[in-house]
């Protein structure tokens, strides 16, 4: 599957949009959907959101978190958590 089919099946919040990617450049859309399309833990948060984690080589081998709405499908938060053990 390539990464277009991959982001396509996605949608992203606003804060996502305005405020992650502009913060955090090294981010992408692309990055974001394969840690929810893989990844290696995910769990239920409060607010009726879900975590997501994967391993991302290109960000020097540390581990993103991904945070979706309750539907698992609209990307809401990303960064690098520096604090995720596998």
């Amino acid at each position: 599957m390539g990464l277009f089919l991959v982001v396509a099946e996605y949608r992203f919040t606003e804060y996502f949009e305005q405020q992650v990617l502009r913060k955090r450049p090294y981010l992408s859309r692309e990055l974001c959907a394969r840690v929810v399309e893989r990844p290696i833990r995910s769990e239920p948060q409060e607010g009726n959101r879900y975590r997501f984690w994967a391993e991302i080589p290109e960000l020097g081998g540390r581990y993103l978190r991904v945070i979706t709405l309750e539907d698992k499908v609209t990307i809401h938060n990303a960064f690098p958590d520096r604090r995720f053990k596998p």
